[in-house]
């Protein structure tokens, strides 16, 4: 069988179309097998149980970092915000995928000016802003 792409999806409850869209569109733009699982903060209550903090906009601010535990730290998994579309194949993320890392993601200088974002929320200005947004474990 084909290698099958493991994709971990933020989920929180303000933004359920948000999951749904970026499932639907890596789904429909596939070439491979591809599983996709939400990550639900308040499903991991018997291993995770930190209340949520005023620098996290989002349930899974923090419990993306979960997935290799999620996975049984066995073999590769994706991780990406919901509130993203996969336009492309997500065969072509999955391919990157190299040994010599335990995670990858993208690098890139973000800046944000606006002072609020989605629904309101705080927008926390850091150093390394949306680094942990897709990642590869």
């Amino acid at each position: 069988m084909a290698d099958v792409a493991r994709v971990f999806i933020g989920y929180d409850d303000n933004e359920t179309v948000a999951f749904h869209v970026l499932a639907h569109s890596i789904m429909r733009n596939s070439s491979i097998p591809v599983t996709i699982t939400p990550i639900v903060k308040r499903h991991m209550a018997g291993f995770y149980d930190r209340e949520r903090s005023n620098l996290e906009s989002t349930d899974f601010s923090f419990t993306r970092f979960l997935t290799p535990y999620l996975c049984g730290y066995e073999g590769w998994a994706a991780f990406m915000d919901c509130d993203m579309l996969m336009l492309g194949d997500i065969a072509d993320l999955w391919s990157l995928r190299d040994d010599r890392f335990s995670v990858m993601c993208v690098k890139h200088d973000y800046r944000p000016v606006e002072d609020t974002k989605f629904l309101g929320q705080i927008q926390t200005k850091y150093e390394k802003k949306n680094w942990s947004s897709v990642m590869l474990f």
